[in-house]
């Protein structure tokens, strides 16, 4: 009850919006009017991809046929298993399934739920239901008003989420069994996390500034990374790893076709379609991004650390030829990107210079010079080029202090009733 009642004083979140609209020379508060103009955005952003000239992906699957994920094939106790995992809280996808339903009717539908997965595996097709998803926007940071400060993030059908989860089980088993993914992965990957990623990344730097030598870490930034994937490109980096057959049909027939809204306040846009990209929100889109970014630095010779699409990669500048090597990966990513039809948002890539006798190096990407800083946050947590953690020590004393501040009150809010 204590907790309950705290919880209940915080501030309320912000609303969305209103958006600004140069084309009124004003704000737009219609809720409605904001879904159109945030679902217009989000759909501006998607890869017009080349189709004509799929590059060829190096294949990091080496098995045999018989070792190749090329079917799948669900029991009636898989399925019971994933109805007994969903979260009664979570909410319902544009079909209005509950999962509360699902689990409270386990017994009456984990049959029939069951015939209809392995009879959408082996046709790969995949109901129209499961392709749509409503999507709720989520403020990052930056003005209210701009459209491009907000992430989608999809909601769709509890029974389709479930059936992606048995297809994801299937591919990370797949996986791990083949050691395909990149050890510089630690994004949605067993036994990994924000935290092993900065205990790497870390351990690393500290690794080279401990001996006084300079060290370079530049932080990477995709531009709209899980909405612009192009498909084609995609199940080419699929194929690569293994996945083939019906599977791969199936994951191809599960990107095509898909439509979106965005709801605010239960006002919904009207639908647009949706053509590159993994949902934000899906089961089965951090593992297919995995795999699609999985071979990003090869070639690269900076040591590289990633969770999911953020990237960064450092070394030793001792000397100009250290700083050109570092130049060269540089390149190697931009042309990757280039190769693959994805964007790094050139603006937002930083440079950090670390150690008394670095020659602060000027590097560039795509023709434009980094911004050099002397601090990032770096998955929620703040790095500054002395590598010493009393910033970071300052915002969590500062967080700490706001939650106490929220918990006297309410303390003093109760007695005084």
């Amino acid at each position: 009850m204590f907790f309950k009642y705290i919880r209940s004083r915080k501030p309320a979140k912000k609303p969305v919006g209103p958006l600004d609209d140069q084309a009124i020379k004003g704000a737009i508060k219609d809720d409605k009017a904001i879904a159109e103009k945030l679902n217009d955005f989000f759909a501006s952003v998607f890869t017009a991809e080349d189709v004509g000239e799929i590059p060829e992906s190096a294949p990091s699957f080496v098995g045999d046929e018989s070792e190749e994920l090329s079917r799948i094939e669900v029991s009636l106790e898989e399925v019971l298993e994933q109805i007994e995992k969903l979260n009664v809280n979570k909410s319902p996808g544009p079909d209005g399934i509950h999962p509360r339903v699902l689990k409270e009717l386990k017994w009456e539908i984990a049959e029939l739920l069951s015939v209809v997965c392995n009879l959408s595996f082996k046709s790969a097709s995949v109901p129209n239901d499961w392709k749509v998803a409503n999507v709720t926007p989520i403020f990052k940071k930056g003005s209210r008003g701009d459209p491009g400060n907000y992430r989608p993030v999809s909601l769709t059908s509890v029974p389709g989420k479930l059936v992606e989860t048995i297809v994801k089980n299937k591919i990370v088993k797949h996986v791990e069994e083949h050691n395909l993914l990149d050890k510089s992965q630690h994004g949605f990957c067993k036994g990994k996390s924000c935290l092993t990623n900065l205990l790497e990344f870390f351990e690393g730097v500290n690794k080279h500034a401990d001996k006084g030598d300079p060290v370079d870490i530049v932080y990477l930034d995709f531009q709209k990374a899980f909405d612009k994937v192009p498909h084609q490109r995609l199940l080419c980096k699929l194929h690569g790893h293994g996945i083939r057959g019906k599977v791969l049909s199936w994951i191809e027939n599960w990107l095509k076709d898909r439509k979106q809204r965005v709801g605010i306040n239960g006002k919904f846009s009207d639908w647009r379609g949706v053509t590159s990209g993994v949902p934000q929100g899906s089961v089965l889109g951090p593992i297919l991004f995995n795999l699609f970014i999985n071979d990003l630095e090869k070639g690269v010779s900076s040591e590289v650390v990633k969770f999911a699409d953020d990237t960064k990669l450092f070394r030793i500048v001792k000397t100009e030829a250290d700083c050109e090597g570092l130049q060269e990966d540089l390149t190697k990513l931009s042309d990757w990107a280039t190769k693959w039809q994805m964007k790094f948002n050139v603006d937002k890539c930083k440079v950090m210079h670390i150690g008394k006798n670095n020659p602060n190096y000027t590097y560039s990407m795509m023709g434009a010079n980094l911004a050099t800083t002397n601090q990032e946050r770096d998955l929620g947590v703040i790095v500054d080029s002395s590598l010493k953690t009393s910033t970071q020590s300052a915002a969590a004393v500062k967080k700490a202090n706001r939650m106490l501040g929220i918990i006297r009150k309410g303390i003093e809010n109760i007695r005084k009733g």
